[in-house]
C-alpha cells in the first residue's frame, strides 16, 4: 500500500483540483431565427449557420393537416 511522505496541504490540493471544474457551454445566436443554441449544433428550429438543415416537427404537423 502506498504511503505519502508528507501531508498535502489544503492549498496544494486545491491548486491541483482548480482545473477540474466544468465551464458553462458557449452559446451562439442563430442568424435567421435569433434563438440561442450551442456552438456547432443545430438549433431547435432546425437551422445551422443560417440555413435550415432539419425540418422542424411543428411545421411538418401543420403541413400534414
Amino acid at each position: 500500500m502506498a504511503v505519502q511522505k508528507s501531508k498535502v496541504t489544503r492549498a496544494r490540493r486545491g491548486a491541483r483540483r482548480s482545473h477540474d471544474s466544468l465551464s458553462a457551454p458557449i452559446l451562439s445566436t442563430d442568424k435567421e431565427s435569433g434563438e440561442l443554441h450551442r456552438r456547432h449544433h443545430v438549433s431547435k428550429s432546425g437551422y445551422y449557420k443560417g440555413k435550415q438543415v432539419v425540418a422542424s416537427k411543428e411545421k411538418a404537423e401543420d403541413t400534414a393537416e
